[in-house]
């Protein structure tokens, strides 16, 4: 028996969470471009369920830093191990990408660096600057790690002028040792905070996976502690267990459920909320974000 498994019988996933999968030629040809360019995507690396229908629609959030997280999270599918220096090229090459697929809207995230002493800060920086240069008129979201809590770290991102900063809580904080024991969510709380707090056009982001075990009144405190550090857009979605390495869903969250928490969280205060069975959070991202209409 899996050590991860709650039982020798995991449940079985409902008829809502099965569809058919996208594909045709704007999907091969976004894997094959990608493919051959060498990047990395979070789309591929974590197993994300949506990555056929946003590749089928010709978007990718690109994830940087290499494919391979110093961090050992327990539902994460994104490859623990070795890691190697960040390749001084991956933010031309990036820039390169998103002018092929014609990019108007770029998400940005990166396995978690703990080796670096910035925490990768600056590579984003880069990454940034490399795709304002290349497409001026494109949004740009980044979903970063905590940085281990430096906030010059997270000043370096800022600096770079990011539309969105995203940065996820993931689950409630009881949780946190069962499901990100090397995560501290007030210090993920801080970090959106002081992101929040800069007075900038920055948009915060933030967002929870929904079926871990966590309770309807841990979910509330933690939409409050979100809007409380001044977090604006808000994702929801179902925790889907990538492999039999990682934590199994304790439960499937029906669709009205999350309409429901969708309704409470816009009542909260935030100014977008996505909250669905396979809501992830870059999952539609242009569409959530609150910039001006020629992004």
């Amino acid at each position: 028996m899996n050590p991860n498994q709650s039982s020798c019988n995991p449940i079985k996933k409902p008829a809502w969470l099965r569809r058919r999968l996208p594909s045709g030629p704007d999907y091969e040809n976004v894997r094959t471009l990608l493919k051959d360019s060498h990047l990395h995507t979070v789309c591929q690396e974590a197993r994300c369920p949506n990555q056929w229908e946003c590749f089928s629609a010709r978007t990718a959030t690109f994830l940087i830093m290499g494919s391979s997280c110093t961090r050992n999270c327990r539902f994460c599918a994104v490859e623990h191990g070795p890691v190697q220096p960040p390749d001084p090229r991956e933010p031309l090459r990036i820039a390169e990408m998103v002018r092929q697929l014609g990019l108007t809207y770029v998400v940005i995230t990166s396995v978690t660096r703990d080796d670096l002493s910035d925490g990768g800060a600056r590579h984003f920086a880069e990454v940034i600057q490399a795709v304002r240069k290349g497409m001026p008129d494109a949004g740009i979201e980044v979903l970063i790690p905590d940085f281990q809590g430096d906030p010059d770290a997270l000043k370096i991102v800022l600096d770079a002028n990011p539309d969105v900063l995203n940065h996820n809580v993931e689950t409630v904080p009881r949780l946190y040792p069962k499901v990100r024991p090397e995560a501290v969510y007030e210090r993920s709380l801080l970090l959106i905070k002081r992101a929040g707090a800069t007075g900038s056009r920055i948009q915060t982001k933030s967002g929870l996976m929904l079926g871990m075990g966590e309770t309807p009144d841990e979910v509330r405190q933690v939409l409050k502690d979100l809007r409380h550090a001044n977090c604006r857009i808000l994702t929801l979605g179902q925790y889907l267990q990538p492999s039999s390495n990682q934590l199994s869903v304790e439960r499937f969250i029906p669709p009205d459920e999350f309409d429901a928490w969708k309704i409470e969280a816009l009542a909260m205060g935030f100014l977008q909320v996505a909250s669905g069975p396979f809501v992830r959070s870059s999952y539609h991202a242009k569409e959530l974000s609150t910039l001006p209409s020629r992004f």
